[in-house]
């Protein structure tokens, strides 16, 4: 996207962070996620009765929810001992090993999957591993989860929990326990699930020539449409309380910002000024103020407001268009922006009060869609580089240092990123597979999953 106004208005195609260098391992990534990886091992769990239908969504969600962490690495399955354990007394102590024949050397016991040291041996080589079952028990699915430290022989002292999850008897039923026993084990480490998350998109698919505002969970699940306009909404934005989503649309004819209740379902009012376009919505760290581009005196420039639209001051002053305000997390009175006051769009920095301006990237090509990570040290964008015009990726940067790590390499145009509420994820959108779709990845690039497949998606945002 250039910065012409008729791009603007018409979709404010923001694109993605901060640039460079390949996708090697570089301070940045191993900062945002971790070293080297312990190894899980999560044999499915069986389903008796009428759990049996639902066992395989919940095997696959528990599994997936684990791998799209990033955390921890999977054993294949076609490893796994052939006979797991399904409950706690399926478990027994590793047993010394036999004497061995004359000239050999010990054999290691194998207990064909009952003892931890079947998982923590070759070929599984897993640290960590998770078993149970499922079954119905009035009218529930219920799902008893096991997680045990393959490291300790002793199955009593190597237990790290045992719970019990139920749902209702059902497809969602049986995801939901799945979250829940994913999000413990994930909890163990120290990193947040992300179930109960949400994505909040750009949809066409509700009819030819409309953009409407939709949201999912954060795997691609339950998509819905939010808005009803037949008309071109775009930009969404969402307070860090969740309650709140802003976004722009030309439904009343101008681009105007509305706003939305995620509580209630319903409109909020939202005074807009009095220009031609109002645009880009945002909000504070805090969720009591909204950051947004307005071109009240000609230019579009940064204003912010309070949650109604009232007592709108002006924060940038040039004679450029000026969009995409993202005030720091961590500092509240540091804010990111877009802005063409040196030639071709640009990441700047500055103070909430105007002043302090400093530009982030070094100018080479447009760069777009700055969005903040939790730590408020780093950074995501999309940047072209100067080098293929139209042809955005995806960075990373490091706020003080100015490094940039480079995500998304040769598949399209890759732009909108957003970090998810654990700071180990980014969704996006890309044109990698022909229309523009959204998808979620690790913070290394890694683990690129796509989360829409309907018609054409763009500009995600994550939201607690």
């Amino acid at each position: 996207m250039r910065y012409n106004k008729p791009a603007l208005i018409t979709g404010l195609a923001l694109a993605a962070l901060v640039a460079a260098s390949r996708a090697q391992q570089s301070d940045i990534v191993i900062k945002l996620t971790g070293g080297q990886k312990k190894t899980i091992a999560l044999p499915d769990f069986r389903g008796a009765g009428a759990a049996a239908q639902y066992a395989d969504l919940f095997n696959r969600t528990v599994f997936e929810d684990v791998q799209r962490s990033g955390l921890l690495a999977m054993a294949a399955k076609s490893f796994y001992p052939l006979n797991p354990p399904q409950q706690e007394p399926d478990l027994r102590p590793t047993p010394a090993p036999g004497a061995p024949r004359r000239g050999e050397q010990p054999q290691a016991p194998n207990c064909n999957g009952r003892c931890l040291s079947d998982w923590a041996g070759a070929p599984t080589s897993a640290n960590y591993l998770g078993f149970g079952y499922a079954a119905e028990n009035a009218g529930q699915f219920v799902a008893f989860g096991h997680f045990y430290n393959t490291g300790i022989a002793d199955p009593n002292a190597a237990k790290v929990f045992r719970k019990l999850y139920t749902g209702a008897l059902s497809e969602d039923g049986a995801r939901k326990t799945a979250h829940e026993y994913a999000a413990d084990i994930l909890q163990q480490f120290g990193v947040p699930s992300l179930a109960g998350t949400k994505v909040y998109f750009v949809s066409d698919r509700s009819g030819r020539g409309t953009k409407e505002i939709w949201v999912m969970d954060f795997d691609g699940a339950n998509q819905r449409q939010l808005t009803q306009f037949k008309s071109i909404s775009f930009t969404p934005a969402i307070s860090a309380d969740g309650l709140r989503l802003a976004f722009t649309t030309f439904a009343k004819g101008q681009p105007q910002i509305m706003m939305y209740s995620t509580e209630t379902g319903r409109f909020i009012p939202f005074f807009n000024p009095p220009a031609p376009t109002n645009a880009t919505p945002s909000f504070t760290p805090d969720s009591q103020q909204v950051l947004f581009a307005s071109s009240i005196g000609g230019f579009l420039q940064i204003y912010v407001s309070d949650l109604s639209g009232a007592n709108a001051r002006r924060l940038s002053n040039s004679r450029a268009i000026e969009v995409e305000p993202k005030v720091n997390p961590k500092n509240p009175s540091e804010m990111l922006f877009v802005s063409g006051r040196g030639g071709l769009q640009q990441i700047y920095k500055m103070n909430l009060d105007g002043t302090d301006v400093v530009r982030l990237t070094n100018g080479e090509g447009e760069a777009s869609n700055p969005s903040w990570h939790p730590d408020g040290q780093h950074i995501a964008f999309a940047w072209t580089r100067g080098y293929a015009p139209g042809n955005w990726n995806v960075f990373l940067m490091d706020v003080a240092s100015r490094e940039t790590v480079q995500l998304t390499h040769g598949e399209g145009k890759n732009e909108n990123p957003t970090w998810a509420p654990d700071g180990r994820h980014l969704v996006f959108s890309s044109n990698r597979t022909g229309r523009s779709q959204i998808y979620s990845m690790l913070a290394d690039g890694t683990s690129v999953t796509p989360l829409t497949r309907d018609g054409s998606n763009w500009m995600p945002v994550w939201s607690k």
